[in-house]
């Protein structure tokens, strides 16, 4: 075969390599969802496959129908991108928005690993443009943003478990008939503030932790109501 021949078949193969590789980017690349598209997708017809949307990542739930379809539990998912109703519980009207403004950092990160449950439990169907991204498909900067704000999330959660680690909780029971009880295997119990509270999600909270004697004069300890001094247990409303 003369050279100029082969070079002309290589060229064509190398064409012919090159379709093929563009053919399968095409294929492996999300497809993107407007809000329209997404909604026909609820699970009210029987020959789609039902969808939902979370932090504008797009998931195939079908195998879930008896929980996303019409009547199950989490029907009102489907179809749609309800982000901030993984953490605030509110499925009706407003609560069904994408939106996560207000939202704690604690709060955000528990979206961000409702995220991870849905790439790790049903296939990734593509990404909704919107809040999340651009009509290219691009990450916005909210959705940077969020990641960024659950990221630090994490880290004070994390932060916060080492802290209360160094001091152990209290034992805990609560029955309908003799209310609730917490109480101390070593130490006495007090309700100390979480200080990493009020970073996470705004407000303050308090936990019942063991205190050995020598601590209870440490300041920010509260006592329980009517309960002694040195009891090692303490009735609890």
């Amino acid at each position: 075969m003369a050279r100029g021949a082969r070079l002309l078949l290589v060229l064509a193969l190398l064409a012919a390599l090159l379709a093929v590789v563009l053919q399968l980017y095409r294929l492996r690349k999300p497809k993107l969802w407007t809000v329209e598209e997404l909604s026909v997708y609820n699970g009210t017809d029987e020959g789609l496959p039902i969808l939902l949307g979370i932090l504008g990542s797009v998931f195939d739930v079908t195998k879930g129908m008896s929980h996303y379809g019409p009547g199950g539990g989490y029907h009102h998912f489907a179809g749609r991108d309800a982000s901030r109703a993984f953490v605030s519980g509110n499925f009706t009207g407003d609560g069904l928005t994408d939106s996560l403004q207000g939202l704690s950092s604690s709060e955000v990160n528990s979206i961000v690993d409702w995220r991870k449950f849905y790439y790790e439990r049903y296939i990734f169907a593509g990404k909704l443009i919107g809040r999340y991204y651009d009509s290219q498909g691009n990450p916005t900067k909210y959705l940077k943003g969020v990641e960024v704000k659950a990221k630090r999330g994490a880290q004070l959660l994390e932060k916060q478990k080492s802290e209360e680690d160094k001091i152990p909780s209290c034992n805990s029971k609560w029955s309908q008939q003799e209310g609730g009880e917490v109480w101390c295997d070593s130490g006495y119990p007090r309700l100390v503030r979480r200080p990493g509270d009020i970073a996470l999600t705004g407000q303050v909270s308090q936990r019942c932790a063991c205190f050995q004697e020598d601590e209870l004069n440490k300041p920010g300890l509260v006592a329980y109501e009517g309960c002694d001094h040195l009891s090692k247990s303490c009735k609890v409303n």
